[in-house]
């Protein structure tokens, strides 16, 4: 498949649809993390109010900020991921040219 700006201009446009339409129809939603929801089923399921093992050893000071650390941890994950994905690659290619000469 040939790869041109036509084939590009789809792609953005359905990762574009894709981004807004949960955003149209959830307006009401709250954003809770998988920790929460945890806590919650576990408090339903004994009956009892769920009292975490331990404590963190950092609290941000606010959502914000959490959301910021968390984007950052995922931006250096993506980096290492694309990088080694990128290093692979290239000593595929690396050792497909030479057994080509």
């Amino acid at each position: 498949m040939k790869f041109n700006k036509k084939t590009a201009a789809i792609c953005i446009i359905i990762c574009v649809i894709i981004g807004v339409i949960p955003l149209i129809f959830d307006k009401g939603a709250e954003f809770g993390g998988s920790d929460d929801a945890a806590s919650d089923e576990i408090s339903q399921i004994t009956g009892t109010d769920y009292k975490p093992w331990i404590t963190p050893l950092f609290t941000p000071p606010s959502t914000e900020a959490e959301s910021l650390l968390f984007c950052i941890q995922t931006g250096i994950g993506a980096g290492i991921f694309g990088f080694c994905a990128g290093r692979l690659y290239e000593r595929k290619k690396k050792n497909r040219d030479n057994d080509e000469l």
